[in-house]
């Protein structure tokens, strides 16, 4: 039986942005060791549907793009499959050329083939020889006259090591049009379909996607597969914690697929995570990357990892990190063929195997952060690897726009981030976490920003009277970090279009260059930069002028944390640019709080050993499904 592992489509959106992704008609050239575009025929009018596309006269196309190439390395590595079949069908003459790359990004063409009329070329193909990386993709040639690529699909006739479907959860909270856009998208791709056993949509909000505009005709559309849940905001874990739980009820779901809500999702990339974890030799979470939304060929990562000492996450190569497609194609970036291993997925999109929730549980009950990389290092401990499967992929709001660790989320960005490492660090105190986590006070302090510092020091409470807090503050930790905002002025965004605020000394303006001298302190020059701000906050007076109105103003990208303490107060930017906060330096505030920052860390280093034996012993029921079941009755 032949099992169609990848299908070649186009965009669903008539979107220019969108065609590097799919489809590359354009000529590029190098210039300066850079891919340049030097010419575009790219045209909207040459894809003619979801599967076909034309090839004019004389040009050529090629699909070794982020969405139609086939990630061989990946198959390779993590499934038996060791043989695919590139099936092409064609109308008018036209040349095929196959080619494969190495994990180094070099190009080889392996199959070249002649086709007239309307032909079906099929070209088997060894996965052999991937296992540090490479892609396997076509082009396709016109000759004299047009031709049409009429569809493409990768097969096996190898049968997968498991064959249940998924039930995939969609977590919501006032997002209903992009949640009823995307069960539009599902309703529309029969052939995803055909692999999902139960869409569970958990809406949490008080916006509800079942009065959205479109929601009923589409609810009829998907008729028994959609499931609609109300309940109270638990967050995203709360949400995909539900979705898992009523997974775990489905006898013909093997996998649970996690989706966020404001996405726009690209649905042969659903259907292709559940047929890589079908194939996995062993079960595996299978991972989506993320497209940004708003500038739709940008990457922001190919994998994901958490640094051990310093227990922090990232990209691997971070420094080359996101990617532009719309800048330089997948042929033209060596970085992208190879093989790159993760330690998490985020849950914008993220496929996990029943078997892995049945062994390590649910969802850590975390509210927002940290909640997917914590359960795949714990899955991965179990011996459930994360792969971020390349041709896998949505676009979700990016957070270019959003500072979320200046607002309420800083809470939660300090508390998880500790209990998870106390929870899978096997640094001795979580290695340089506590170090960097009082640095980040300190630059706050510096900044002038108060309201994160005080989210960050009740975080470190928590962390410290113990694990039961975390499902004794799920519902409310973030009502409560919200409301602590009150007491802090700088949370205010001015936007009254009435009253321009202005500062005394005018803007600041920086060359972004390392001229400056205050330009990113290093070594020495940063421990004096540092020792002198901390003294010179805590001795000196703001000047009553500078507090009456701000000092200087600055640009959110100017805005660093080696620029602000030199002044008494400043207006900078909000992160999307919709109106200011002013910054004005409190002396009693900043005493108070550095001393607290400081006994609050040396606290939790003393006490390392017995919190992270205590938060590892009560890890289980924390997790269990019986512990879920009681919140959700508990917040119904």
């Amino acid at each position: 039986m032949t099992h169609v592992l990848q299908n070649v489509v186009f965009p669903l959106d008539r979107d220019p942005d969108l065609l590097p992704l799919y489809a590359d008609p354009e000529t590029w050239s190098v210039i300066d060791e850079e891919p340049v575009r030097v010419s575009s025929r790219a045209q909207l009018g040459n894809i003619l549907d979801r599967r076909r596309v034309r090839i004019v006269s004389g040009r050529r196309v090629s699909f070794g793009t982020y969405f139609n190439a086939f990630p061989a390395s990946y198959w390779q590595h993590w499934t038996s499959v060791r043989e695919v079949t590139l099936t092409v069908r064609t109308s008018g003459p036209a040349t095929i050329l196959v080619y494969r790359s190495n994990g180094s990004g070099i190009r080889q063409r392996i199959d070249t083939r002649e086709v007239t009329g309307d032909a079906t070329t099929s070209i088997p193909l060894a996965l052999t020889e991937y296992s540090d990386g490479g892609w396997v993709w076509f082009d396709i040639v016109a000759d004299e006259k047009n031709a049409t690529l009429e569809g493409a699909e990768w097969t096996t006739e190898q049968d997968p090591a498991r064959h249940g479907k998924a039930s995939l959860g969609i977590t919501t909270y006032n997002k209903p049009d992009y949640c009823v856009d995307t069960l539009r998208a599902l309703s529309d791709a029969t052939d995803l379909l055909e692999v999902v056993d139960r869409v569970f949509l958990i809406d949490q909000g008080t916006q509800l996607v079942a009065e959205q505009d479109g929601f009923d005709e589409v609810a009829a559309s998907l008729g028994a597969t959609l499931q609609v849940i109300r309940q109270p905001n638990l967050g995203g874990s709360g949400g995909f914690a539900r979705a898992m739980h009523e997974t775990l009820q489905r006898p013909d779901s093997d996998f649970v697929q996690l989706l966020d809500d404001d996405v726009l999702i690209e649905p042969e990339s659903l259907r292709r995570s559940v047929v890589f974890g079908r194939y996995a030799t062993t079960p595996v979470l299978v991972g989506g990357h993320m497209f940004d939304l708003l500038d739709r060929p940008r990457l922001h990562g190919w994998a994901e990892v958490v640094d051990e000492h310093p227990f922090m996450w990232r990209n691997l190569y971070q420094e080359r990190m996101p990617h532009d497609f719309g800048v330089a194609n997948l042929r033209q970036s060596p970085l992208l063929h190879m093989r790159m291993d993760a330690d998490y997925n985020g849950w914008w999109m993220c496929l996990i195997p029943l078997d892995a929730i049945r062994k390590v549980g649910l969802s850590l009950p975390a509210f927002i952060k940290w909640d997917d990389a914590e359960f795949c290092l714990r899955a991965g401990e179990a011996g459930f690897a994360t792969v971020s499967l390349p041709g896998v992929a949505l676009w979700h709001v990016s957070w270019v726009n959003k500072d979320d660790t200046i607002d309420w989320q800083a809470y939660f960005h300090a508390r998880n981030r500790i209990v998870a490492a106390l929870l899978h660090s096997n640094a001795p105190h979580g290695g340089r976490l506590l170090t960097h986590s009082r640095r980040v006070d300190l630059k706050h302090l510096m900044m002038m920003q108060y309201y994160p510092v005080a989210l960050r020091a009740q975080a470190l409470r928590d962390v410290l009277a113990g694990p039961a807090h975390m499902r004794a503050n799920l519902a409310t930790a973030m009502p409560a970090a919200r409301a602590l905002a009150a007491g802090y002025p700088e949370t205010v965004v001015h936007r009254d279009p009435s009253r321009v605020l202005h500062s005394r000394r005018g803007r600041q303006v920086y060359k972004h260059t390392k001229q400056h001298e205050y330009d990113s302190p290093t070594g020495m020059r940063l421990r004096w930069f540092t020792l002198r701000t901390l003294v010179t906050h805590w001795m000196r007076r703001p000047d009553p002028a500078n507090v009456a109105q701000p000092e200087v103003e600055f640009g959110k990208n100017d805005a660093l944390w080696w620029r602000v303490p030199a002044f008494d107060s400043a207006l900078v930017s909000s992160a999307d640019g919709s109106g200011k906060n002013v910054y004005t330096r409190d002396r009693a505030k900043y005493r108070r709080m550095l001393i607290d920052t400081i006994r609050l860390h040396r606290r939790l280093k003393r006490h390392w050993p017995r919190l992270q034996a205590e938060y590892r012993k009560a890890l289980p029921d924390l997790v269990s499904e019986a512990s879920w079941k009681q919140i959700f009755k508990e917040d119904a």
